[in-house]
């Protein structure tokens, strides 16, 4: 985010730039008990996450449609084993939406994040009240 903020507000985002902004930020979350070798400042080079366009988004957009066939499968929602078994034995007959959404998962709409987002609240809340917060 700071980043794309610097981009932004047209601030050159050079390797020493970048490599200061995330030392800086490698500080911040570990905190002053632990030590920042100054070498870590070149971390982000190695991580594909920051420079590889929706590089992220494919973690997110991958965990959603587990959820969207696990939940089925978990509540033996009929016709689940077979949509699923359907999917995996797709491979790369037809763009990846395409077979989403001929087994029911359609991409497309809010639905299947929302309904991982869901999910994940709900998963949440367990832990808190596990953990009495």
């Amino acid at each position: 985010m700071i980043i794309h903020d610097k981009y932004q507000r047209g601030i050159p985002l050079t390797e020493k730039e970048i490599s200061d902004t995330y030392y800086e930020l490698n500080k911040l979350y570990f905190g002053p008990n632990m030590i920042s070798d100054e070498l870590i400042r070149y971390e982000w080079a190695r991580i594909p996450h920051f420079y590889t366009s929706f590089y992220v988004y494919k973690y997110a957009t991958g965990i959603s449609i587990a959820v969207a066939f696990a939940s089925d499968l978990l509540k033996e929602k009929e016709g689940a084993r077979e949509k699923y078994l359907k999917f995996l034995g797709s491979g790369g007959s037809d763009y990846p939406l395409e077979i989403l959404k001929s087994v029911g998962v359609d991409m497309n709409s809010n639905d299947v994040v929302e309904k991982t987002l869901a999910m994940f609240g709900d998963k949440l809340n367990e832990l808190k009240e596990l953990y009495h917060i």
